[in-house]
């Protein structure tokens, strides 16, 4: 494993880890309703498929680190709007 695929690693961690911890609070310190464990843990998902696929699925050109952390931050404002309209 080299230092660029570290940065990777670590750039999408970040991100799901800040996004679940976002839609986390968001919705405890808010009077919106619970939206269960597993909405709340969705960007962690996004993390996870990104694990599991990296460089064996058949993305090509979109498997880069920032299209996986756009895709991780999607994930969390899908979650909060369906809080919020849900």
């Amino acid at each position: 494993m080299d230092l660029d695929d570290a940065r990777e690693d670590v750039t999408v961690a970040a991100t799901a880890a800040v996004a679940t911890v976002v839609v986390t609070l968001l919705v405890r310190f808010s009077p919106l309703s619970d939206p269960g464990t597993i909405l709340r843990l969705s960007p962690i998902g996004v993390y996870f498929v990104y694990l599991f696929t990296r460089r064996g699925g058949p993305y090509g050109e979109l498997d880069t680190a920032r299209n996986w952390a756009i895709l991780t931050a999607v994930v969390a404002l899908v979650a909060l709007g369906y809080v919020l309209l849900g």
